[in-house]
């Protein structure tokens, strides 16, 4: 069957299917579950044999705003709490791999231009950091303790302090979308030039691999949920310029339900990214192969969570 006969056959049908969605608070269970069966068999077709076609993306929204109609107001059930981090947000990061390729993109070019700045001009430190912190980093270069930042505070004091600092500022990168997706590429922007300026700033003093394995011992967590939440604030960003079939409100909506849902599931990431930096980073006397053991222990379930998992072909749990 041609696209075209597809849909002049069934447009109507769609249509009434859009009435539905409407009132569904005043349609009875049968109706809504024989308009919803209709729908996913009609998307079945389109993805079968129109997959990258408007109409199969019409479909699919369709089809999801329905489910939402339908299941909105369903107990739910105690394992919720499991499948949200085993299943939910897995399949949101998939849905979102697009805008979290992008935030990891900008991050690293920002990073670049922060190295870059720093090497031409050795002042453009202090202008990304602060005069007071580059100070402060400089006599405790002199003082052979270049690390002694990390353990200027009590541990508890400084993981609590760190994560939720941390948070806050997952939260404004992820807010900062409701500007468009510009608002979010200057967090990610502004934190990524710090990093880069901030390495360098290192190097130039002989102490990049001292460096290294104490930011990065946290930072491995810590970076890569920033990013994660850029991605949130994307998603947020992109809802409101790329509206798509849906008017520009709902899709800001689902935009922002997407994107709460992934800066939610980084506060894990967090906790453990504060947890490590207050109570471990600290402990710059650790053998290297042990510090380096827990940042590839990170970058490993880095990739299997947000990526591996991800990129599985199914998730159990259906599209929003």
């Amino acid at each position: 069957m041609k696209e075209v006969t597809f849909i002049r056959r069934n447009i109507e049908k769609w249509k009434e299917a859009e009435g539905v969605v409407e009132q569904a608070t005043n349609s009875s269970p049968d109706r809504l579950a024989d308009v919803y069966t209709d729908l996913t068999a009609d998307l079945a077709f389109a993805q079968t044999h129109f997959p990258t076609s408007r109409i199969t993306i019409y479909l699919n929204n369709l089809a999801s705003a329905l489910h939402n109609k339908i299941y909105r107001n369903k107990r739910e059930k105690w394992s919720r709490v499991i499948t949200f981090w085993t299943k939910e947000i897995p399949q949101v990061m998939h849905d979102a791999r697009r805008e979290l390729l992008v935030s990891f993109l900008i991050f690293i070019v920002s990073a670049l231009v922060g190295v870059i700045s720093a090497a031409a001009d050795p002042d453009f430190v202090r202008l990304i950091m602060g005069n007071s912190y580059v100070d402060m980093t400089l006599d405790n270069i002199a003082n052979g303790e270049p690390m002694a930042v990390y353990n200027s505070s009590s541990e508890v004091p400084m993981f609590l302090g760190i994560t939720l600092n941390n948070i806050m500022v997952s939260f404004n990168c992820f807010a900062m979308g409701i500007l468009t997706s510009f608002g979010t590429g200057y967090m990610l922007f502004s934190n990524g030039v710090m990093l880069g300026a901030f390495q360098t700033f290192f190097y130039q003093h002989g102490l990049l691999w001292d460096s290294m394995l104490a930011i990065w011992l946290h930072g491995t967590l810590e970076i890569w949920a920033i990013i994660v939440a850029g991605a949130a604030g994307l998603a947020l960003g992109n809802g409101w310029l790329f509206p798509g079939t849906y008017s520009r409100l709902e899709s800001f909506k689902r935009g922002a339900k997407r994107g709460l849902k992934i800066v939610v599931g980084t506060v894990p990431v967090f906790i453990m990214a504060g947890f490590i930096e207050g109570f471990l980073t600290r402990h710059t006397q650790l053998p290297d192969m042990l510090r380096l053991g827990l940042i590839f222990t990170s970058l490993t379930f880095i990739l299997f969570y947000y990526i591996y998992l991800p990129n599985r072909k199914r998730h159990g749990i259906t599209k929003a």
